[in-house]
């Protein structure tokens, strides 16, 4: 394979589309240093690893030797990107745009090399446009291709207001890529008609339209739905590195190689051994903790990643889990979900079923690090950190 080839598969890894395939090939084999750009509205600066897909692509651009610029939307963030909303969302002010642009700054550069990094600000060209130059933007797109977005559609058809400003905004971001002459862009599947409209004002402008590059949503620790703190199933880059690893080792073991391949910087030749090894009988957890700890390293440093099982919320009396934390299979025959009280008993953690119904009563079992309730069920699948009393624990797989 050649390093053009090795080099696409590296990138095309966890993308949704790329549009068009054949030209990031063509730009990849001229060798020159290409420039890619994303494009963050600072309006949630709390980050998750659902918001860190991005960046990871980013960083592998880096990483094979390009440019990427961080562009943050401190113009269009006073619009508000109404790309999936039913309704007109409201301008963040100068004020709220400036707070959230530095907590963005400081926490990519966790994942991002700022010596091949660009942060840049759209209002550094868009202050000086002017209404003229405004006004030609406007003129490269119509109402009815505006309606062809979904979220528009929607709307138009429900008699829900439209405001013209709305339209400007796939406008301005294309021309955020004339701007800054990017040859790539990133973005999420509900971009794709803005990251489009980049290539289509790119031609006007007598430039080489950039390659569209979308990113899917990452799934939340329940497998289902996307990563949402609102739905308690993240995990937030600036967590505790204790509270990350218990997150990520309990995640369903379905899960985990949507997680190497949207998260991980290893590369498909690494991946690929790791699924090796699960194939030939390796427990999961183990790949599992693998990843947490590449994460963990990258948000935290390897210090923290190296004792995060020893700091992960399961503390035993004097505060570690130990390097030889029993491993256990409990099967429930194919059960959507299992009682605790049961859990205990079959998992040896109790002597017996009246001994776990006393310790739950009394609050000393805890899952992942969290006490739970005498009738809490937790679903199979999945693997679990289970502390009974201050001596008895073990990890905990249920089948």
């Amino acid at each position: 394979m050649s390093e053009v080839d090795q080099a696409l598969a590296l990138l095309a890894r966890g993308t949704d589309e790329i549009l068009v395939e054949d030209e990031l090939r063509d730009k990849l084999a001229s060798g020159r240093q290409l420039r890619i750009k994303a494009g963050f509205d600072p309006t949630a600066p709390d980050l998750h690893l659902g918001h860190s897909v991005l960046l990871t692509k980013m960083r592998q651009f880096q990483d094979l030797g390009h440019t990427v610029v961080f562009l943050i939307g401190d113009f269009t963030g006073r619009i508000g990107d109404p790309s999936g909303k039913s309704v007109t969302r409201k301008p963040l002010t100068e004020a709220e745009v400036t707070a959230n642009a530095e907590t963005y700054k400081a926490q990519v550069f966790k994942l991002l090399d700022p010596q091949k990094t660009e942060v840049r600000f759209n209002a550094e060209w868009f202050s000086e446009l002017g209404a003229a130059n405004m006004i030609e933007l406007a003129a490269q797109s119509t109402v009815a291709r505006m309606l062809e977005r979904d979220d528009f559609e929607k709307r138009y058809n429900a008699n829900r207001a439209i405001s013209i400003h709305e339209f400007l905004y796939p406008l301005v971001q294309g021309y955020d890529s004339v701007a800054l002459e990017a040859d790539v862009e990133l973005g999420g599947t509900d971009q794709k008609f803005n990251l489009l409209m980049g290539r289509e004002i790119q031609k006007h402008y007598g430039q080489e339209s950039q390659v569209v590059m979308t990113m899917p949503l990452l799934e939340g620790l329940d497998g289902v739905q996307k990563m949402s703190k609102s739905l308690d199933n993240y995990v937030g880059v600036d967590e505790a590195p204790g509270t990350m690893f218990n997150k990520l080792v309990s995640m369903p073991d379905s899960l985990m190689w949507r997680y190497f391949d949207l998260l991980s910087l290893k590369s498909n030749e690494a991946i690929d051994a790791l699924k090796q090894q699960v194939d030939e009988g390796a427990n999961p957890r183990d790949i599992k903790m693998e990843l947490a700890r590449e994460l963990i390293t990258r948000y935290h440093g390897e210090e923290a990643a190296a004792t995060a099982h020893r700091s992960a919320g399961n503390q035993l009396a004097d505060g570690e889990l130990p390097d030889d934390l029993p491993e256990v299979e409990v099967d429930f025959e194919g059960s959507p979900e299992a009682p605790i009280a049961a859990i205990l008993n079959r998992a040896e953690l109790t002597k017996n079923s009246a001994q776990a119904k006393d310790m739950l009563k009394n609050g000393s079992v805890k899952v992942d690090g969290e006490a739970v309730a005498r009738d809490a069920m937790l679903a199979t699948g999945k693997t679990y950190v289970i502390q009974a009393g201050k001596k008895r624990y073990a990890s905990v797989t249920l089948t």
